[in-house]
């Protein structure tokens, strides 16, 4: 199908020079890859990509109209729904944008202290948090402080993939350990110079740790919960209305960038567009790294229908929210949280490029420890992968209260422990 033809497909774009916004991360790149390799250009989209230190910045900016959209926490959507944070702005996530990248890095001090409490410790298992349990009841009897972890903000995947992780292997994250809130690009800094012990982020965050010798890997977020998704496309559901021609446009160039970067032969020149100055300012072999396409969990922009706005996914971070008590069971609304989530738009901006999409908005995830098939909305099936939890749980999004009633480790009905940056600080990074 020609440019032209993908463009009165749907109508011409009713706005064609747009900024989105996007945080250092290597899952920012169909962002990257869209602009680098042509697609915004053959929409007839003119994109200026504007890099923002932290994810309260990039909200702040979609939500008041500076962005007209951008590279954003899956979770960040979902709180608007519910009404957590500052902002009441409707937002939608009518794609996903990955799956993967996430993992828990921690510092040498730490490993060595895990260690010192199971010399059988293996990074990716549960017997890391559990080694970990051991020394924060050591920690809190001797009157220690406990081990302190960064994550990247309050309602983020990073949030509740560490929390389920160390649930998973008995810590409890409001008084075992404690959380604080640090932006990706300031997690190294913050562990070199000892305040935090390790974070949870997404990559290169954890890539260069390694590289540097400053943080150990202890786990991935593919050990956590096979192939979850990560990073999304998000826009205020005010916007998507009054421009349903651009959001159609934007969706495709960014199906195409997700489909050109999981070419494996591709990798090596989006990892050299990631790591330009502008955009990741790391070594090039680092991101390359993060990229490599046959590495357990890697990333995926398209395989395994990565880029599909699945509603249960919402209601999962919508499950994590009430089990950590950031909101109460009757201020959680799962239409609210489920439609947040635009699948319609994503099914019409991959019919006009003849991508197969899924017929179902959700599914059960934590049945399959391998590849497995769906339903595709114009007949047949599409494939998608492992969607195994580390404690090998199901998550039913029909039934919200029985999964979380499975539970031994939460906080209903309370307020989460997370420390926050202030306002200023949040604004400043």
């Amino acid at each position: 199908m020609s440019d032209e033809a993908r463009i009165d497909s749907s109508g011409a774009p009713e706005k064609t020079e747009l900024v989105l916004g996007f945080v250092p991360l290597v899952d920012a790149a169909p962002l990257v890859v869209a602009r680098e390799k042509g697609f915004f250009a053959a929409e007839g989209l003119s994109v200026r990509l504007v890099r923002e230190a932290s994810w309260a910045a990039l909200r702040d900016r979609v939500c008041s109209g500076v962005f007209d959209g951008g590279h954003m926490l899956a979770a960040i959507p979902v709180a608007n729904a519910v009404g957590l944070g500052s902002w009441r702005v409707p937002l939608l996530a009518p794609m996903a944008l990955n799956l993967n990248g996430n993992g828990v890095t921690v510092s040498p001090a730490l490993w060595d202290d895990l260690l010192g409490e199971d010399a059988t410790i293996r990074a990716g298992d549960l017997s890391v948090p559990r080694a970990l349990a051991r020394l924060a009841q050591r920690r809190r009897a001797q009157g220690q402080t406990p081990p302190t972890f960064g994550v990247v903000f309050p309602h983020s995947s990073h949030n509740y993939l560490l929390r389920y992780w160390l649930a998973a292997g008995g810590v409890d994250p409001d008084r075992d350990v404690r959380l604080k809130v640090v932006p990706p690009p300031q997690m190294i800094a913050h562990l070199t110079a000892g305040r935090i012990d390790g974070y949870c982020v997404g990559a290169p965050w954890n890539d260069l740790a390694e590289a540097l010798g400053v943080g150990r890997l202890a786990t991935s977020g593919h050990d956590i919960w096979n192939n979850a998704q990560e990073k999304v496309l998000g826009v205020t559901a005010a916007w998507a209305s009054r421009h349903p021609a651009t959001l159609r446009a934007l969706l495709r160039a960014l199906l195409l960038a997700g489909v050109w970067l999981d070419n494996p032969a591709n990798r090596a020149e989006a990892a050299y567009w990631m790591a330009r100055p502008d955009v990741i300012p790391v070594p090039e072999a680092v991101i390359a790294s993060a990229l490599r396409p046959a590495a357990p969990g890697s990333l995926l922009f398209h395989r395994y229908a990565a880029a599909f706005p699945w509603a249960s996914r919402a209601l999962w971070t919508l499950s994590q929210m009430r089990r950590w008590g950031q909101v109460d069971a009757e201020a959680a609304s799962v239409a609210a949280a489920a439609a947040v989530c635009d699948p319609a738009a994503y099914r019409l901006a991959a019919s006009d490029l003849g991508l197969a999409a899924p017929a179902a908005d959700s599914k059960r995830d934590g049945l399959h420890a391998g590849p497995w098939s769906v339903a595709a909305s114009g007949g047949g099936a599409i494939t998608l992968g492992a969607d195994r939890f580390c404690d090998n749980r199901c998550f039913d999004p029909a039934d919200i209260d029985a999964y979380l009633a499975g539970f031994g480790c939460g906080r209903p009905g309370q307020q989460d422990q997370t420390d926050h940056f202030s306002a200023r600080e949040a604004a400043s990074s």
